[in-house]
């Protein structure tokens, strides 16, 4: 008999096969970057594509990253912005979650679907009114208007208050009964209780926030100020009249390696997290 007789098991059989097409298709970028950062500059733009180096650079294409441009400086601003925006996004995600789900008060309802509604506005049409803003405020070119605009996330708010309204009401009116006023129970009680969301909550803002592209290109035009995502374009410009492939590959391979890092290990946070936010409440 047939291995693949059933109709049970040719319909996993062609899950397998489709799941492994699929997971070919979107690993083949990756695999190409990995590959063409340890490749020479004339294999990188052949017509003739190989899978592995024909001549292998070893850490060269790198070291010629960091002579081109300055990447300690890409890195740094990089990593100081998503640290930032993960510490403060979270605080304020906490304190709102907690307000909307154990405090009433008028319009609660309103300004939370408000809040929440703004996840359905795509990130392009907020760019010219928020530059204009920080261009007031005389924030342009400046490590305030790269991090401010993303200190704030709606999501992180609809997902605090979800896992908030899941926590027992008994447990802060015993607090409050004892006498701790309310700064102390979010701190002392709340935030512990929600630590799990918080893992998961920082890690996606982490994502967000380390491969942004879209702002830091409009917010800042010096390149002391510049992050990883958009010190690339650095090394695709004309350089000694030939753009540095080579060299634009390594960095974005190092600019890769923490996201594919925080997958690898904590993809079961993060899919847990995300999974829950959206039953719970």
């Amino acid at each position: 008999m047939s291995v693949f007789g059933s109709p049970v098991r040719r319909s996993a059989a062609l899950s397998v096969v489709m799941t492994a097409v699929v997971a070919i298709v979107f690993f083949f970028p990756i695999y190409f970057m990995l590959v063409s950062a340890f490749k020479s500059e004339p294999e990188i733009i052949s017509q003739t594509f190989s899978f592995l180096p024909l001549d292998f650079q070893g850490l060269g294409q790198f070291q010629r990253a960091a002579e081109i441009a300055p990447l300690g400086t890409y890195l740094f601003n990089s990593s100081l912005v998503a640290a930032i925006n993960v510490g403060v996004t979270l605080l304020f995600s906490a304190l709102a979650g907690y307000g909307f789900a154990k405090f009433t008060f008028p319009g609660r309802t309103a300004l939370f679907l408000f809040v929440i509604s703004t996840m359905m506005i795509p990130t392009q049409i907020l760019v010219v009114p928020l530059f204009v803003e920080i261009k007031l405020l005389g924030w342009v070119n400046s490590y305030q208007g790269l991090i401010v605009p993303g200190m704030m996330n709606a999501f992180g708010v609809f997902m605090m208050r979800q896992y908030v309204y899941d926590i027992p009401d008994e447990i802060i009116e015993a607090a409050r009964a004892d006498g701790a006023g309310e700064i102390r129970i979010f701190f002392f009680i709340v935030l512990p209780l929600l630590t799990p969301a918080l893992a998961s909550l920082a890690i996606i803002i982490f994502i967000w926030s380390w491969g942004n592209f879209l702002w830091p290109l409009v917010a800042v035009t010096r390149e002391e100020l510049a992050v990883l995502a958009t010190g690339i374009t650095s090394y695709t410009q004309p350089y000694q009249r030939q753009p540095m492939w080579g060299a634009a590959m390594a960095v974005a391979t190092i600019a890769t390696l923490p996201l594919l890092v925080l997958f690898v290990f904590f993809q079961r946070y993060l899919v847990k997290g995300l999974t829950a936010a959206a039953v719970k409440g």
